[in-house]
């Protein structure tokens, strides 16, 4: 697996990582067994970026991973995240956000515990609430630093105003937000300044929460307690418009000689070194599939393809409800 590195000056990891999210919960039925082999053979074949969150499964996630990597804690990157707290008293399918100093600080000894490790190597502040300055919320992530808890510091789905008030506290070595050929905003301001400042963009659902794959048409292909039946681009008259696009795209891999979703992934990537996705996967089949995209290298004239078959301004609908929505961009 060829590497990239997370922050100017930080450690190098798999140039492509695995999101852990969908082996707790969000994607229908889910099976352990299964994703832990998947997590084994993912750090034998040099998959070693391990993207998890406190929030998934309720603390599940992690104690997953936790076990996937015991024995084997200097195989692996290991990132988590804080910031979104599980209270089935919220009205929004029970999550609410916290970017308080106070929760980091009890959610990163929580985490650990979960993980059976005494530091993670990426933190994240998960999604953050504006009404609280984000330099309070980076001062106490950085004294996680200094307590050794933590190696390097990240924030999702920010500002661009937000990533340089929050570096301005502490280094921010990697950003994550989603990104994939039919979601760029990110392009526009956020990538740039994450450029300026030296911090690495991890890219999450980079092949459209699966929707590049060509494999989903109707909402009748998604499982009923699949979270994605609450997002527009799954519904009705958005996926109908979106699911040309995604014919396009698999007529352009068959001329390249590889599936759609390495085509996206391996797209992704040409957009710069400073780019790492995390596809989430908890089949090993899948995951080789991810994998391989690291080594396939496109023509200026097959990247310029790939992005006119799926123009931003032909993606149908938000990539979240209204509720998800107003949870990014501050």
């Amino acid at each position: 697996m060829r590497q990239r590195r997370i922050g100017s000056q930080g450690p190098l990891v798999s140039a492509i990582g695995l999101g852990c999210m969908g082996m707790s919960e969000f994607y229908g039925p889910t099976d352990e067994a299964e994703s832990l082999t998947t997590l084994q053979a993912a750090i034998d074949g040099g998959v070693t970026f391990l993207d998890t969150a406190d929030m998934y499964g309720k603390g599940h996630n992690e104690r997953l991973v936790g076990r996937a990597v015991s024995g084997r804690r200097d195989e692996v990157f290991l990132a988590t995240k804080f910031g979104i707290r599980r209270d089935e008293r919220d009205p929004r399918l029970g999550r609410m956000v916290d970017s308080s100093p106070a929760y980091c600080r009890q959610a990163i000894d929580a985490s650990l515990q979960r993980l059976g490790v005494d530091h993670v190597d990426l933190y994240y502040l998960h999604r953050r609430d504006p009404d609280v300055p984000i330099e309070e919320t980076v001062g106490a992530m950085a004294e996680l630093v200094t307590a050794g808890k933590v190696r390097h510091l990240g924030l999702s789905e920010v500002t661009a105003q937000t990533l340089l008030r929050a570096n301005a506290v502490h280094p921010i070595a990697a950003l994550q937000t989603e990104y994939s050929l039919w979601t760029r905003d990110v392009e526009d301001a956020v990538l740039p300044v994450a450029r300026e400042l030296g911090t690495t963009l991890v890219a999450y659902s980079p092949i459209g929460r699966g929707f590049l794959t060509g494999k989903i048409t109707r909402p009748e292909d998604l499982d009923p307690s699949d979270f994605r039946h609450s997002h527009p681009r799954f519904q009705q008259e958005h996926l109908r418009r979106n699911v040309r696009m995604v014919e396009r795209l698999r007529e352009l891999a068959e001329d390249v000689g590889c599936t759609p979703v390495q085509l996206a992934l391996a797209w992704l990537l040409a957009q710069g070194d400073d780019i790492v996705p995390i596809p989430g996967t908890r089949r090993i089949a899948y995951l080789r599939e991810n994998a391989a995209a690291a080594d396939l290298r496109l023509t200026e004239e097959q990247l310029a393809a790939v992005s006119a078959a799926v123009p931003r301004t032909e993606v149908s609908g938000p990539r979240y409800d209204p509720a998800g929505m107003a949870t990014v961009g501050h």
